[in-house]
């Protein structure tokens, strides 16, 4: 089975930007800022559970993983770059150092968790995923996305941003979503840092400058970072612009 994905031409001999968005996200959340690099051949995937893959069934990273190797080889990428949000990003990092993507030239990760590094905090989290999981199993999705965008990492988002997030992501399947949120969740993805750090592509880093949490990884991390201005924690939907300049350098240098 193959992920849903759009699909952009660009130079023949440029590699492929592939998209990957965040939770309960779709192929539209990276357009605004992708189609700014129609140069590169890009491709826009729903991952799992998502919009127009709501019923591809996985149990954990390695399948994500393989669903987008076998998107990748349907469509003759040869080689590409991973472009990932949030949980796209820890799905890039994943692949990336699994070696699962052949002609892989590197990845850029917005605001993406590399892996936790003690049982206490994966135990946390499990619980936490636990009630979401249940949530979104049984209550309304605007209610669920209205309490999901109230949490701490999303505080720069205003009322009306928030409102509009809602409203995009409210047409998801509630138990698709539930179960990538579990197979995916943080609390089973393993800790990446060595092996990014032992990487042979390269990898860059972008959060937004509100996004105190991610800011504090992206400087741990072994990779160079940039700070998008005016943006907190989904930077590319909050300052496309500054991101798509972003990507333009590193992809250009």
């Amino acid at each position: 089975m193959t992920l849903n994905a759009v699909a952009r031409g660009g130079e023949k001999e440029r590699p492929w930007l592939v998209f990957l968005h965040g939770f309960s996200g779709d192929n539209r959340e990276w357009q605004a800022v992708g189609e700014s690099l129609s140069q590169f051949p890009r491709l826009y995937l729903d991952l799992p559970g998502h919009h127009g893959s709501a019923d591809v069934p996985v149990t954990g990273f390695d399948d994500v993983s393989r669903e987008i190797q076998e998107t990748l080889a349907s469509y003759n990428v040869a080689a590409c770059w991973l472009i990932g949000y949030s949980l796209g990003g820890r799905v890039a990092m994943y692949a990336a150092s699994q070696g699962a993507l052949p002609g892989l030239k590197g990845i850029i990760v917005e605001g993406g968790h590399p892996g936790l590094q003690d049982e206490e905090a994966r135990k946390m989290r499990l619980a936490s995923d636990v009630q979401w999981d249940k949530r979104f199993r049984t209550e309304p999705l605007t209610r669920v996305f209205d309490a999901w965008y109230r949490q701490p990492v999303f505080a720069s988002l205003n009322e009306s941003q928030r409102q509009a997030l809602v409203g995009l992501r409210a047409s998801n399947n509630g138990s698709r979503l539930a179960d990538m949120l579990m197979a995916t969740s943080l609390a089973v993805q393993p800790d990446l840092r060595a092996a990014l750090s032992q990487r042979d592509y390269a990898f860059w880093y972008l959060c937004g400058e509100r996004d105190a949490k991610f800011r504090a990884i992206a400087q741990a991390l072994a990779a160079p970072y940039h700070l998008i201005p005016h943006a907190g924690h989904n930077a590319h939907r909050e300052n496309p612009a500054a991101v798509a300049h972003c990507l333009a350098q590193i992809l250009n240098d």
